[in-house]
């Protein structure tokens, strides 16, 4: 289920929970009492507070993870532009290297960024093995002449390896989010009794269903941010493509 969906449920359950109070408030009016409410008003501000200390830690938590996996996935973009620059300086020995480097690069770019132009579509790989591991292989049975080519041969091994940080990287991040379902629901819940409280204590009119409305919509609005940090990759707030497109250029020199 994507953030916005997530975003509309959330919207949804908040402005149930508020018509639900203002129902149960018409249809048991002499249960208010003042000590009764100020019980509601004591419990919905721990509620309030459990909520904003969640949804701010889960936010924060978020954002982090996608400040991590940004930085991590412009290093990989570096390590791949390096490990072209060392096949192309090592000869023309590894010109079907560097164009395998450049097929898996840009495929990948296509995957991540489908929206995006980055030319003419690149034909998907025959069989199912990584290019990556493919380059690999070609620069082990490379024989170097020179201690200049064994120098070069050597650097672009070991950014091989850190090359595949990249393919690991957003393998892991495609697959799934870290936020936990039952977490979620427990919050919806929490932010929805909330809610109930608020038409529960209150007279109906139009400011009050104007600020209810408002105050759903923030936190229906958190709960998207929330989910657009924790998917790097996808949705409205993903990783920019400008650095991805830099690399490439330099790829196709």
């Amino acid at each position: 289920m994507n953030s916005l969906a997530i975003t509309a449920i959330t919207l949804v359950c908040l402005l149930a929970g508020a018509f639900l109070g203002l129902r149960v408030r018409a249809a048991v009016p002499g249960h208010l009492t003042d000590e009764a409410i100020d019980v509601i008003k004591l419990t919905t501000g721990l509620m309030a507070t459990l909520a904003a200390l969640v949804l701010g830690l889960l936010i924060s938590s978020a954002n982090t993870t996608h400040n991590l996996v940004e930085s991590e996935y412009r290093q990989a973009l570096v390590n791949v532009v390096l490990l072209d620059r060392d096949l192309a300086q090592y000869g023309p020995e590894t010109q079907d290297a560097r164009a395998m480097l450049r097929h898996m690069f840009l495929r990948k770019a296509e995957t991540v960024w489908p929206e995006e132009d980055f030319g003419p579509k690149e034909p998907a790989s025959a069989g199912g093995e990584p290019i990556i591991e493919e380059v690999q292989r070609i620069l082990l049975r490379l024989s170097p002449a020179n201690e200049a080519q064994t120098w070069y041969r050597s650097r672009a091994l070991e950014m091989v390896s850190q090359a595949q940080q990249l393919r690991w990287l957003l393998v892991s991040q495609e697959a799934a989010g870290t936020i936990a379902t039952p977490l979620l629901v427990v919050l919806i819940f929490w932010t929805t009794a909330i809610f109930g409280s608020f038409g529960l204590l209150a007279r109906i009119n139009p400011t009050v269903l104007f600020a209810l409305f408002v105050s759903a919509l923030a936190v229906a609005c958190a709960i998207f941010m929330l989910f657009e940090l924790d998917s790097p990759f996808t949705g409205l707030i993903k990783i920019s493509s400008a650095p991805a497109r830099a690399a490439l250029a330099v790829l196709e020199q």
